[in-house]
């Protein structure tokens, strides 16, 4: 069985809080010690640029995918990770987020702005739709997520989604708790089967 692949949306800035820059660099580190491949937007700024230094310097396999507009934006040299890692540029961001997700066995949402929100909207629509039934973790740093859950909920109770929209996916508190959450939905390698 392949090594599993968690995409990982976030934000290109690092936010207001310590907080999300510190869960982004325990996921990025925590990704490689459990032998899974980083997909991510193959950025080297905010959040994504440290979850991505984080895995590599723990030895993780990456994949970056990115569209040509940004690369110099988002992907520089100052920080070596476009250098390290495997990078696909695409011409479209529609083609990069469809990249990511063909790419991954799961998706982890971490903190990050109007992109972020996009990515995670387009997977739960397309999970909703029955195109797929890859687990989707928003990970609620310091409650970050919780106006975005009430919203969820809200659009649900107002009758302009089903409960498939609230069970497409599983928010989380923590790295440790996101990290636990994926190993019980994704398959085991044969080589970790007792």
């Amino acid at each position: 069985m392949p090594t599993p692949s968690i995409c990982v949306f976030c934000g290109a800035r690092e936010g207001a809080r310590m907080a999300y820059s510190a869960a982004a660099d325990e996921l990025g580190a925590a990704l490689a010690h459990e032998g899974w491949r980083l997909v991510y937007g193959a950025g080297d700024v905010g959040l994504m640029g440290r979850c991505a230094r984080a895995a590599l310097e723990a030895g993780g396999d990456l994949l970056g995918v990115i569209p040509q507009h940004l690369v110099g934006l988002e992907a520089t040299a100052e920080t070596g990770v476009d250098t390290r890692a495997r990078r696909v540029v695409t011409e479209t961001m529609h083609e990069r987020k469809k990249v990511m997700f063909m790419n991954c066995d799961a998706i982890a949402l971490l903190p990050g702005g109007g992109g972020s929100l996009d990515e995670l909207f387009e997977v739960l629509t397309w999970r909703q739709l029955g195109l797929h039934t890859k687990p989707v973790v928003l990970i609620d740093v310091d409650g970050y997520w919780q106006p975005l859950v009430a919203l969820l909920e809200h659009v649900v109770t107002e009758g302009f989604a089903g409960t498939d929209l609230s069970g497409g996916y599983i928010t989380v508190p923590d790295v440790p708790a996101a990290l636990a959450t994926l190993r019980a939905a994704l398959p085991r390698r044969q080589d970790d089967a007792v």
